[in-house]
């Protein structure tokens, strides 16, 4: 909001203006409430910042708010008390009418004021209507809102003297130390209790007698004025200060921990960042729920006391009819009055109308959180400063279903994609699903997210029930309307609403061949035009077979998990044409649902997805996938972003680094050589249990190299698995078929935080990475001749066949085809013919058997023959591994195995 020039120049200072409001303690209005619940974990249960919200959940979310006291070893230091900051940076201020947030008229009446008001200030009187002056009715008549204007802008010296000298004069401070002295015999310098603050703003609330102005510093962006909690680029970060930096209960960190489904979310202030408030005595946030019904969490730095006033989510509605039962006349004006955070109504009227309403008392040092939909309000003793940031454990998942539903009724626009986190939050547990069972790996991370998938998981009934909803409105469309895959339509990274009601069209969207650039929702597909309804048709991300088969994984079917792992998730962006793990793809592309009457249309609408779906692209992803935001290549990230103050951040950043990476790789464990085709190829072989450590920018502070664990893991069927994670932090992992996709996850990661941490105004930063700069093979010592022939010396008796032949043949490419070379390419047939057996025996990891296991299985079998079988098997095992004798032992032996299946 722009500035009142005019109000703030005959204003002058507002350290020099003058309080002519008092205060009247006889006629104090606290309302009498019960308390919030106030917890104490312990250092233990601190440590885990998720686990403590959801351990106290179902305890708190009956109260709506609650407070938690961190343990006495938890003291963070504050920048903003750094004398550059406190002294020189200044911040913005609105001005609060106090006594007119909830007792006053609709800004349409023109009615003349009843009761005559001592301002709190001796300045210019504020404008109010009054029919007898024309220029009154001229600036009524532009004024549709009540809002809060813009205040002068201040520093945090200035602010704190202005308002500590405002309460003081207020309450008569300097008078009631006497009284103090003389009664006790000590002078107790501006006392004052909470209670009779309390009693005085809902007195001025109810029953004003003064115009009360007050100024707040709200919704400042804390990359502006700076963060109350450390950061890494912090000056007062040191090895003492690490903890507080690196903290889930900083929040800066606390809406991206792992578990919060906004970590798959972008740059939103106030949300994912946080924002701070610089408060004075009577300074308001007034009745409202958080965007998308989020959880919050706010800091009090410093200061006088915050007190809370909070309603839980499951009496949202009862607060809202009575409030519009009390104030029906600024609801009439406004409707959705209560989005604006302008309107207060006293507890005491609420607790009549039966509405429960908690108190709670933050004091400096202390959090208070909200749970979703839950209403609450309150206002600030005296100075002081907090800091807020909203988070999204799985839970919210339901209530921000719900939020966006009710976004739609109301025409009311989101702030972020719910369809979009709730696919990405569904990916990562997928990823966790696939390290549990397929790769048998546990850690904190994955666990967490195991434990809100199975038939009753928190995610997998969000997930249900949205499939639901969407599955019911398209049965709900006419049935010639056809159906388009999304990705061949519409850029997947690109989000768009619905022109009507703005609801979120990340999983589906309607449209109409007569306008094709307008989108609508499946509840306004009629009003995109005037056409016949075969002109329209839906644009669908997903079918909803698709879907069923992502709940199905989610509920640890192996199958569902390794289809939709195979086709969509990053754990396994899949380069090898020939692996088809599933066949949902038919030649006609159907969305999934079947009308009763008319099923086989459905198989005759728009184009199927094309059978190269599993091959990359040229960015590194596979074509259409829309995985979580964490993995979209950082050029489609710059591309899309609508800040502008982002994008000159971003310009910032060089586009990439012109020097190859220095790849120096450290042996770890060569592992073991594994019989079967997936294992090794004319270039490789791929050993069991290889690992190596390399250097490379740090994922999580860009501005240093740590050291990165590249591994090779046994997938059964599906041969080998690569992984790679940071040392320092083993849950920091990427998971891939092919060790160029690990790395180009490493590095779309990497680039993410570079543009995150340019955008927070963080200096030395590398480069941003090109994914053509980086080779996977390299960076896991694949390519390093050390590591080869270390590899080879694994394999003595060549029983990786394609590899070696290739390897012989290219030692004597320079041979003719006489001799030697006759031998080469019989050798060669040979060996393939013995690869074709082992493969169709399918002898991968899972069949190959060590030295100690071959005696007593062979002793077994020696046990079964005569002396002159033993002698025949004796003459052939001591033929030469690539002759006729051996060859035909073999497949005689192959052929023996199958018939026996």
């Amino acid at each position: 909001m722009p500035k009142n020039d005019d109000s703030e120049k005959s204003s002058g200072c507002p350290q020099n203006q003058k309080v002519s409001a008092r205060w009247f303690p006889s006629e104090a209005c606290r309302p009498l409430l019960e308390e919030a619940p106030v917890f104490y974990p312990t250092a233990e249960e601190f440590q885990d910042t998720l686990g403590y919200i959801a351990s106290i959940r179902s305890t708190a979310e009956a109260y709506g708010i609650c407070k938690i006291v961190p343990p006495p070893s938890w003291r963070p230091p504050c920048p903003l008390k750094d004398k550059k900051v406190w002294e020189h940076k200044t911040f913005s201020t609105r001005i609060q009418q106090v006594d007119l947030l909830q007792n006053r008229e609709p800004m349409k009446k023109k009615l003349k004021p009843k009761r005559k008001k001592r301002r709190l200030f001796n300045t210019k009187p504020r404008r109010r209507p009054h029919p007898e002056s024309s220029e009154s009715f001229a600036a009524c008549d532009t004024e549709k809102k009540f809002g809060f204007q813009s205040g002068p802008d201040f520093t945090l010296e200035d602010f704190q003297r202005f308002a500590e000298e405002f309460k003081e004069s207020y309450f008569g401070l300097h008078d009631r130390t006497q009284e103090c002295s003389s009664e006790t015999g000590e002078i107790k310098k501006g006392f004052l209790s909470v209670a009779e603050i309390e009693g005085e703003y809902w007195r001025i609330i109810e029953e004003p007698t003064d115009e009360v102005e007050v100024y707040y510093g709200a919704d400042l962006e804390s990359g502006t004025l700076g963060s109350g909690f450390p950061k890494e680029s912090s000056s007062l970060t040191d090895s003492k200060q690490d903890q507080y930096v690196r903290s889930g209960w900083n929040l800066n960190n606390f809406s991206l921990l792992p578990g919060s489904v906004l970590n798959f979310e972008e740059h939103i202030s106030g949300v994912v960042v946080p924002w701070l408030y610089i408060g004075m005595c009577f300074s308001s946030f007034c009745w409202h729920v958080e965007d998308h019904h989020l959880y919050s969490l706010n800091y009090l730095h410093w200061g006088d006391p915050k007190i809370w006033y909070g309603v839980p989510g499951s009496q949202a509605s009862a607060l809202e009819d009575a409030m519009r039962k009390h104030l029906k006349d600024l609801f009439e004006e406004q409707p959705d009055l209560l989005n604006e955070l302008v309107t207060q109504l006293s507890p005491s009227v609420l607790k009549s109308e039966g509405v429960p309403v908690y108190r709670a008392v933050q004091k400096s040092g202390e959090f208070v959180l909200t749970f979703p939909r839950a209403y609450h309000c309150g206002f600030n003793c005296g100075f002081n400063c907090a800091e807020a940031v909203n988070v999204a454990p799985v839970d919210w998942l339901q209530h921000g279903l719900n939020a966006v539903e009710l976004y739609s009724k109301q025409c009311r626009k989101t702030s972020l994609s719910h369809d979009k986190l709730m696919v990405a939050a569904a990916q990562k547990a997928i990823h966790a699903l696939w390290e549990i069972s397929i790769l048998k790996q546990e850690n904190p991370d994955n666990l967490r997210w195991r434990s809100v998938c199975g038939k009753d998981g928190k995610l997998t009934e969000a997930i249900r029930r949205r499939i639901q909803l969407e599955k019911k409105r398209i049965e709900n469309l006419p049935q010639v309307i056809s159906f388009q895959k999304m990705e061949n339509y519409l850029d997947p990274n690109t989000e768009r609403e619905c022109f009507a009601c703005f609801y979120d069209l990340h999983l589906s969207a309607a449209s109409c061949k007569c306008s094709s650039k307008k989108f609508a929702c499946l509840k306004h597909v009629n009003l995109i035009c005037c056409c016949e309804a075969e002109n329209r048709f839906l644009i669908l991300r997903y079918t909803i077979d698709e879907l069923n088969t992502l709940v199905e994984a989610l509920e640890e079917c192996t199958d569902a998990l390794k289809i939709w792992s195979s086709k969509y998730s990053p754990v396994a962006l899949l380069t090898d044409k020939s692996y088809d793990i599933d066949k949902l793809d038919s030649g006609k592309y159907d969305c999934g649902v079947h009308h009763p009457k008319k099923e086989e249309r459905l198989n005759a609408e728009s184009d199927c997805r094309s059978s190269e779906s599993n091959l990359a692209s040229d960015d590194g992803q596979p074509l259409g996938y829309t995985g979580p935001s964490s993995c979209v290549p950082v050029n489609s990230l710059l591309k899309n972003d609508p800040k502008e103050h982002l994008a000159h951040k971003i310009s910032d950043i060089e586009p990439y680094s012109e020097e190859r990476l220095d790849s120096c790789v450290e042996p770890i464990n060569f592992g073991s050589v594994v019989c079967g085709k997936l294992w090794c190829n004319k270039a490789f072989i791929l050993t069991k249990g290889f690992k190596s450590r390399v250097k490379f920018f740090n994922i999580l502070n860009p501005t240093i190299k740590s050291t990165y664990m590249s591994e090779i893991l046994d997938g059964g069927l599906l041969g080998p698995i690569f992984k790679v994670s940071l040392e320092e932090h083993p849950h920091e992992n990427f998971t891939n078929m092919s060790a160029q996709g690990c790395w180009e996850m490493v590095l779309q990661r990497l680039n993410q935080e570079l543009v995150k941490q340019a955008c927070l105004g963080k200096q030395g930063l590398p480069p941003l990475q090109q994914v053509s700069e980086v080779d996977g093979l390299q960076m896991f010592g694949l390519l390093s001749p050390s590591i080869i022939q270390a590899i080879e010396a694994l394999d003595p008796h060549h029983c990786c066949v394609k590899y070696w032949s290739h390897k012989l043949l290219t030692e004597k490419s320079s041979e003719t085809w006489s001799g030697d070379g006759a031998k080469i390419a019989e050798s060669y047939a040979i060996d393939s013919a013995l690869q074709e057996s082992n493969d169709r025996l399918h002898l991968g990891s899972a069949n190959f058997v060590s030295d100690d296991e071959i005696r007593p299985i062979f002793r077994r079998l020696l046990r079964k023959a005569d002396s002159e079988e033993m002698k025949v098997m004796l003459r052939i095992l001591c033929q030469e591994s690539r002759s006729y004798l051996w060859r035909i032992a073999v497949e005689t032996l192959t052929e023996e195995i199958q018939t026996k299946k």
